[in-house]
């Protein structure tokens, strides 16, 4: 069992309710439970397919991970991408209908194309981006404008999490770190813009002061790390910065939140932020 939570990255699927729930503040819709569940499975699929598609090059370069180990057959890995894909766009349509089920279908086809086709090209960390932004219109039903800053920004900033995850094996360059800092400082940018636009009169300073905490949160979780890398590019903290970013979502997703009002919710989702710590800190999640 330890075995599969490593190969579909279980800690890092912290990050990912938050999406929905981020898509669906920004467009004044109640999170549903149901998108969330389909945003993990997908999400989990989509790990189980990267190490599938990539368990030539990680004999070489990571041994350790679970198909070149020995401890999940190649097969095993495939099957379950391909099942809890299946399983994510049936949670999709059960939760939001025809309209859902069609955005986590091109979720779900962004995340196969990205593992087996675009990973290792240019247009890697703008597929990545791809899927993050359409995890969030996931939650966003047909407000797709009202959510689209919002989905741009936790897209800005996974692309620069796929930037720095190019240089994991190799350690970093000057021009991956100045892309990871302006993608996060993009990101909390566009977060602002959208969460000033949905901030409810009633609720207007509460909400934009809990936002301006949280993207403040966002930054702080990731700038220094980030930075940190012009002095030390070595591949050991390179995954440091790669882990503490992908849990550098939460707050910004939270962020989303708060702008429109439901602190005690955006509250709840910085409870994922500990046990993301904890987790990722004995299991991979890159």
């Amino acid at each position: 069992m330890k075995a599969l939570l490593e190969l579909v990255r279980a800690p890092a699927a912290l990050s990912v309710p938050g999406d929905v729930m981020a898509g669906a503040a920004a467009a004044g819709r109640p999170p549903l439970p149901g998108l969330a569940l389909a945003s993990v499975l997908i999400y989990w699929a989509g790990m189980a397919l990267n190490d599938w598609a990539d368990r030539e090059v990680d004999a070489i370069e990571r041994p350790e991970r679970p198909i070149p180990s020995g401890r999940v057959r190649a097969g095993t890995a495939f099957g379950l991408a391909a099942g809890l894909t299946g399983a994510g766009l049936v949670a999709a349509a059960g939760a939001g209908g025809r309209r859902a089920a069609g955005v986590a279908g091109l979720l779900a086809g962004a995340v196969w194309a990205y593992d087996l086709r675009l990973k290792r090209t240019p247009l890697g960390p703008a597929a990545m981006a791809a899927c993050r932004t359409l995890d969030v219109l996931l939650g966003a039903g047909p407000q797709v404008r009202a959510a689209a800053p919002m989905a741009l920004a936790i897209g800005a900033h996974t692309y620069g999490i796929s930037i720095l995850g190019r240089a994991e094996v190799s350690g970093a360059t000057g021009a991956t770190v100045r892309g990871a800092l302006a993608a996060s400082a993009a990101a909390a940018g566009l977060a602002a813009v959208s969460c000033l636009r949905s901030a409810p009169l009633s609720k207007g300073t509460a909400a934009r002061a809990g936002t301006a905490l949280l993207l403040a949160g966002h930054l702080a979780a990731t700038i220094p790390i980030q930075a940190g890398l012009r002095a030390h590019p070595d591949p050991e903290q390179v995954r440091k910065a790669v882990r503490l970013s992908i849990l550098g979502l939460i707050p910004l997703q939270a962020a989303a939140v708060a702008g429109r009002g439901r602190l005690a919710t955006a509250g709840a989702l910085l409870g994922a932020l500990p046990a993301g710590r904890w987790l990722s800190a004995r299991m991979a999640t890159s």
